[in-house]
C-alpha cells in the first residue's frame, strides 16, 4: 500500500495549472446515458474516481475513451442500453457514482443501483435523490442494497418540487433530478436546488445537449422537458477544491507560487476567510505585476508571516466549501491565537482531528465544532489518512512541519489529485511516494 514520505520545512515556488474538476466531471460523465450521440468532455482529470466511473459506464453500455493532446479529454458514446445495473463491485469504491440513476430511469426507464460507497465522512442518505425522483413518478423500492427505480408507462412527468434537507441542498441529488427531468413530460421546477458551481456546469452541458434549463446555480432550477438530446463538446470546469488546497500549500510553507486556471469566482468564501488570516489571492498578469481585476484566472499566493486566527463555518455553496475544511485546519494550527471551524455538511468530517494532534497540533473537539489553538510549530509524525480531503489536509501538515512525515493509505489522495506528490515536487517539496508493502 503506498504512502507519502515528506520532509517537512521547504518553501514551495513556481507555477501549476488547476486542473479540471474531479466533481463536475463525475456527473457530467453520467449525462452522457441520457443521449446516443457522443459527448467530449474536455480537461478531464486523471483520477481513480474518474477511472472507476468510466468502468461503470462501460458495463452500462457507454464506450468512454481518452483523447485529445495529452488525452486530456474522454469522449463517451452509448450505443447500447441493454444493461441498466450499477453493480456493488464498482459502486462500492465512490459516491458518484449514484449520478447515473437519474440518467438510466430517464432514457431506459429502469435502473437497479447499488447504493454507493466513496470517503467515511458520516452519514450520506439519498433519501432526497430518491424523493425527487419519485415526485416525477418514479417507482422506486430497494432490494438487498439496490436502488431498484422505474418510471411509470406514461414515463416521467414534470413537477415543482422541494430538495432541501436537514443539512441543506443536496448536490449531486440536484443532478440526479435535473438529468431526469431534461426527457420528463412537462415543466420540473427544483426548489432548494444545490448552486455548486458543478450543478451549473452540468446545466450547461445538458443545455448544449439540446435541453433546456434556467437558473443553474440558484436555488430555483427550471426544466423544459425535450423528447431527446443530442452530443456535444464541453470543457470542464477547473477544480476549485483542487485550486483551495493548493493555495494554503502555499501558504502554510511561506510559499511564493503562481495558480494558472483558478476559478477566483468559485472560491469567495475560501478567499475571505485567508484574507483574514493573512493571506492575499492576488491576480497577476503573467509579467510580474498585480492586477486589481479579481476575474483574472492566473493568481499569486502572498503570506504574511504571522498567521491570524479566524472563524470558519462550513456551508452549502456559496459558503465555505466543507471539503477544504481539513485543509484549513491545518493551515490554523499555526496561526497566532485561537481559531474555530464549525462543520455544517457533514458534522462526523473530523478523523483528521487525532492525526494532526499526533503532530504536535493543539485542538478540542465539542460536536461539530473544533477549537484549535495555534502552536509554533508542527512536528513530524507518521500518521494515518481517513479520507480524501483529511489526506490533503494532512500532506499540508506535512509540508510545513520540522522533520520527516510518513501518510499511510494515500490511495484515498489519488480519487481527488492527479499525482499530487508530483504535482508538489515540481513546486519544491520534498515529497515520496513508497510502496510500504515493499518496505
Amino acid at each position: 500500500m503506498d504512502a507519502f514520505v515528506i520532509h517537512g520545512g521547504k518553501r514551495l515556488r513556481g507555477t501549476f495549472r488547476v486542473h479540471g474538476s474531479k466533481n463536475a466531471s463525475l456527473p457530467l460523465m453520467a449525462a452522457a446515458l441520457l443521449s446516443d450521440k457522443p459527448i467530449t468532455l474536455q480537461d478531464v482529470p486523471d483520477l481513480a474516481d474518474i477511472r472507476s466511473m468510466g468502468r461503470l459506464l462501460t458495463s452500462l453500455g457507454c464506450e468512454v475513451t481518452r483523447t485529445g493532446e495529452g488525452n486530456r479529454s474522454l469522449k463517451l458514446h452509448t450505443s447500447a442500453d441493454t444493461n441498466s445495473q450499477a453493480t456493488y463491485e464498482i459502486m462500492r469504491t465512490m459516491r458518484a457514482g449514484i449520478c447515473v440513476l437519474g440518467p438510466l430511469l430517464a432514457r431506459r426507464g429502469e435502473a437497479r443501483v447499488s447504493m454507493p460507497g466513496g470517503c467515511a465522512i458520516g452519514d450520506r442518505p439519498v433519501d432526497l435523490h430518491l424523493r425527487g425522483l419519485r415526485a416525477l413518478g418514479a417507482r422506486i423500492s430497494l432490494d438487498e442494497g439496490y436502488i431498484v427505480a422505474e418510471t411509470p408507462s406514461e414515463g416521467l412527468v414534470g413537477c415543482h418540487l422541494f430538495l432541501g434537507g436537514p443539512n441543506g441542498s443536496t448536490v449531486l441529488g440536484t443532478a440526479n433530478v435535473m438529468c431526469a427531468a431534461t426527457l420528463a413530460k412537462g415543466t420540473t421546477v427544483i426548489e432548494s436546488a444545490a448552486c455548486e458551481p458543478e450543478v451549473e456546469d452540468l446545466a450547461n452541458l445538458l443545455n448544449a445537449m439540446g435541453a433546456k434549463i434556467t437558473g443553474a446555480g440558484s436555488p430555483r432550477i427550471t426544466i423544459e422537458g425535450v423528447k431527446s438530446l443530442k452530443g456535444a463538446d464541453h470543457a470542464v470546469l477547473p477544480d476549485r477544491i483542487e485550486a483551495g488546497t493548493y493555495v494554503i500549500a502555499s501558504a502554510i510553507t511561506n510559499g511564493d507560487v503562481v495558480l494558472e486556471n483558478f476559478p477566483t469566482l468559485a472560491l469567495t468564501a475560501l478567499l475571505d476567510r485567508l484574507k483574514f488570516v493573512g493571506i492575499e489571492v492576488e491576480p497577476d498578469d503573467g509579467n510580474g505585476a498585480v492586477s486589481k481585476d479579481r476575474l483574472h484566472d492566473r493568481v499569486r499566493i502572498a503570506t504574511q508571516r504571522r498567521l491570524q486566527p479566524v472563524h470558519v463555518v462550513t456551508q452549502p455553496h456559496p459558503g465555505f466549501p466543507t471539503d477544504l475544511q481539513a485543509q484549513m485546519m491545518a493551515l490554523l494550527c499555526l496561526a497566532d491565537g485561537n481559531s474555530i471551524i464549525t462543520e455544517k455538511i457533514f458534522p462526523d468530517r473530523f478523523l483528521h482531528v487525532a492525526e494532526l494532534a499526533r503532530m504536535g497540533a493543539d485542538m478540542v473537539r465539542s460536536g461539530p465544532t473544533v477549537l484549535v489553538s495555534g502552536v509554533r510549530e508542527l512536528i513530524a509524525a507518521p500518521v494515518m489518512a481517513s479520507d480524501l480531503r483529511a489526506s490533503a489536509g494532512l500532506v499540508l501538515a506535512g509540508l510545513a512541519a520540522r522533520g520527516t512525515t510518513t501518510i499511510n493509505r494515500v490511495y484515498h489522495l489519488d480519487r481527488g489529485y492527479e499525482r499530487m506528490e508530483l504535482s508538489l515536487q515540481q513546486l519544491g517539496a520534498d515529497i515520496e511516494r513508497v510502496d510500504r508493502d515493499a518496505v
